[in-house]
C-alpha cells in the first residue's frame, strides 16, 4: 500500500499552530520514535496510523528533513499571507503603544501564548505604497487569527528581536564605558535596563533553545 506524504519544503509550510501542538507533545514524552511519528503526523498533516505504515528508514529520513528546517537563522519575513489576507511586520517598533509593549513583554517567552506575541509583531496590511505599508491598529483579540501564520515568520522575528536585544546590550555597555547619552527608544524596549536587559535576553535565549526540535 502506497502512502502519499506531503513533506514541507521550508518553515513557511509549517504553521505556528502545528508547532505548538508538537511542542506540547514533546514536553510530556521522551520516546524518540513516538516523537518522530508525531512530528510527521503533525507537520505533514497525515493520520498517525498512516505514519505507522511507512517504512522505518523513510520515517527517519523524513524526520531528519523536518528537524533540519529548524537549524537555520532565517532572514526576517516582513510579509506573509493567511488565506487571502496579507500580514506585515510592525513597520515602526519604536512607536509601540503601551498595550503593544505590555503584551510583547508579557508573552515573548511563553510558547503557550506565542500567537499573542506575533499579534503585536504582525498584523493585516491596510495600505501599501511601493515598499512601504501600514498595518491595522492593534487589537488584543487579533491573536486568534495568527495561529496559522508560517513558522519562518515566527522564527525570523524571534531572531530579529534577539539581535535587537544584542544591539541594546552592546549599546548599554558602550554607554557605561563612555558615559555617553543613550536613546533607548531606538531599541524597542525603552524601559528595559540593568537586570531588565538580562531578563529580556534570557527569555529570548529560552525561546531559541525551545525551537530546537532535534531528538539527538
Amino acid at each position: 500500500m502506497k502512502i502519499k506524504v506531503n513533506i514541507p519544503t521550508s518553515l513557511g509550510d509549517i504553521k505556528l499552530s502545528q508547532y505548538k501542538k508538537f511542542l506540547k507533545i514533546q514536553e510530556n514524552n521522551d520516546d524518540e520514535n513516538f516523537l518522530q511519528a508525531k512530528m510527521i503526523e503533525i507537520f505533514c498533516d497525515i493520520p498517525l496510523n498512516s505514519v505507522m505504515q511507512l517504512k522505518y528508514n523513510d520515517t527517519n529520513e523524513i524526520g531528519s528533513l523536518l528537524t533540519k528546517m529548524f537549524d537555520g537563522k532565517p532572514k526576517l519575513v516582513e510579509r506573509f499571507k493567511i488565506k487571502d489576507i496579507e500580514y506585515g511586520f510592525h513597520p515602526s517598533l519604536d512607536d509601540l503603544s503601551l498595550g503593544e509593549y505590555i503584551d510583547l513583554d508579557t508573552y515573548i517567552g511563553d510558547w503557550d501564548n506565542m500567537e499573542r506575541t506575533m499579534n503585536v509583531l504582525y498584523r493585516p496590511i491596510e495600505h501599501k505604497l511601493k515598499n512601504k505599508y501600514s498595518i491595522k491598529q492593534y487589537e488584543v483579540e487579533g491573536y486568534k487569527d495568527v495561529l496559522d501564520m508560517p513558522m519562518d515568520a515566527v522564527l525570523s522575528s524571534i531572531f530579529f528581536l534577539w539581535n535587537l536585544g544584542l544591539d541594546l546590550s552592546q549599546t548599554m555597555m558602550s554607554y557605561l564605558e563612555n558615559k555617553q547619552e543613550l536613546d533607548l527608544t531606538e531599541f524597542l524596549a525603552s524601559e528595559i535596563n540593568g537586570d531588565g536587559i538580562n531578563q529580556y535576553m534570557d527569555s529570548l535565549k529560552a525561546i531559541l533553545q525551545d525551537l530546537n526540535i532535534s531528538q539527538n
